[in-house]
């Protein structure tokens, strides 16, 4: 069974940094696509930040020049350094992982709540 766990959330203040981890267990191979997304309370799902492969990235503009995502293939792990957080950075963060031969797969989210 695969399983994403996400770490890392929590409380920070306002340009302070967090920096998120989503760790893959099970039989999960061929990860293409890894991306981060937040769930703020009332609003819709929303990309944070992805990695391909190839380690070529794309980033929401909100987050452009404070976040920076990257991946360790060897761990199946994806990171996601936040830094200069703002209070509407706050929300569940979700980390997916889009695989070339059993599909795409999602972490239960963890939370980070900025301060002002």
């Amino acid at each position: 069974q695969v399983r994403l766990e996400e770490s890392g959330g929590g409380l920070a203040q306002a340009g302070g940094s967090l920096r998120l981890s989503c760790a893959a267990s099970g039989s999960i191979f061929s990860i293409n696509l890894m991306s981060w997304y937040r769930q703020a309370p009332g609003k819709q799902r929303e990309l944070v930040a992805q990695i391909g492969s190839a380690g070529n990235t794309n980033y929401a503009d909100s987050v452009k020049g404070r976040f920076a995502i990257s991946r360790d293939n060897a761990k199946r792990t994806m990171y996601l350094q936040m830094n200069s957080l703002k209070p509407e950075d706050t929300g569940v963060y979700y980390c997916y992982f889009l695989t070339a031969t059993t599909g795409a797969y999602w972490g239960q989210g963890t939370q980070v709540t900025v301060s002002s």
